[in-house]
């Protein structure tokens, strides 16, 4: 099988999969720490972001947020919280629509957003979702997306698939599996060292071009982790990106613990966003978080973490290089907006035509 197919099911198969049994632990207790985990300042923050947008929009009353991957709705709270407390004309235009495929995530979902529930929805998909005018959100979830792993024979690319031998299972390398993936090997910069491994994300560009057809007018906004094309497929990283977690430890290998750790690959931007312009959507910005965080920081918030240290706190963890500053990056994809660009998360941000090598 390929692995693509088998990352699939380790993370969401119906009944057995990390994430779609809910078994998936976020935070200091569970299998990985993100934004989310440092309580609702990351929520509040981007409330005044999709608040502005709204008012870039000219304030539509029929704006809605989009979130795919809410992991039992936290995100969601935090930001209708913010919304209805900090924004309340913003709130009284907004609804906001969770894709969620997973029943036992839904009934989370639904039991952490009970107070809300004239604004809300659920859809299992993207095609489930109707033309939209507003912003999708996603925090963390094109590296979660099932990803073809290729090795570089010396000559050319052979695609790395999962095979069983008894009770274990094993990499063989054979041919690769679609016309879209020898398509998508094009690109990588060659020369690179005989064996090395990399792994190439059809499912976000065929994610990207479902997205684009159904976002009439506004943003797409991904949180993730990764590189541009160039330093992706540099010679050095001759494993690839491919990781797998659980308790805060990497284990050596994603076959083993299949179902109950995660799996991941950093995302490439490069790609993704090519085929984003050519799907009609715009590059509207591309930088950190550090950058995009200090971007949407007020005197009315700043004023707040002085006289809530615990907010501090996690303004700190959100921004520290060393920790999520850093790690995570933010990108911004528009469509039909005017100068997407004066957004106040963007207002730190380098070109990101150069940035990302497009």
């Amino acid at each position: 099988m390929t692995f693509a197919w088998f990352m699939e099911q380790a993370l969401y198969h119906p009944r057995h999969g990390y994430y779609s049994s809910a078994r998936a632990r976020i935070g200091r207790e569970g299998d990985y720490f993100t934004n989310v985990s440092v309580g609702p300042l990351f929520g509040r923050l981007l409330a005044s972001q999709f608040a502005e947008m709204w008012q870039l929009l000219g304030r539509p009353n029929d704006f809605t947020i989009v979130e795919q991957g809410a992991h039992g709705g936290d995100f969601a709270r935090d930001v209708l919280d913010a919304a209805r407390s900090r924004h309340p004309e913003f709130y009284e235009a907004l609804r906001y629509t969770i894709v969620e495929p997973f029943q036992p995530l839904r009934e989370q979902e639904s039991a952490a957003l009970s107070g809300f529930g004239d604004k809300l929805a659920w859809r299992r998909s993207l095609d489930d979702l109707a033309p939209f005018c507003g912003v999708h959100f996603s925090n963390e979830l094109i590296d979660s997306m099932p990803v073809h792993a290729v090795r570089w024979s010396g000559s050319d690319w052979l695609e790395r698939r999962v095979t069983s031998s008894g009770d274990e299972f094993l990499f063989v390398d054979g041919p690769l599996s679609n016309s879209q993936l020898a398509e998508r090997v094009r690109p990588i910069p060659l020369p690179l060292p005989r064996g090395y491994e990399t792994e190439v994300n059809l499912g976000a560009l065929h994610w990207i071009e479902a997205l684009a057809q159904k976002l009439t007018r506004g943003f797409v906004v991904a949180v993730d982790y990764g590189f541009a094309r160039d330093g992706f497929y540099a010679p050095h990283r001759r494993s690839g990106t491919l990781q797998v977690y659980s308790q805060h430890r990497t284990l050596s290998s994603p076959l083993l613990h299949i179902g109950h750790a995660d799996m991941t690959a950093h995302v490439e931007w490069t790609s993704l966003v090519e085929h984003a312009l050519s799907c009609g959507l715009q590059l509207a910005g591309f930088t950190d978080q550090y950058h995009f965080v200090t971007g949407l920081l007020t005197e009315d918030l700043t004023r707040d973490f002085e006289r809530e240290p615990k907010t501090a706190r996690a303004l700190q963890t959100l921004l520290h290089p060393g920790f999520l500053g850093m790690k995570f990056q933010f990108l911004v994809l528009s469509k039909n907006v005017a100068a997407p660009e004066r957004l106040h998360g963007l207002r730190f941000a380098r070109d990101p035509h150069q940035t990302l090598g497009i």
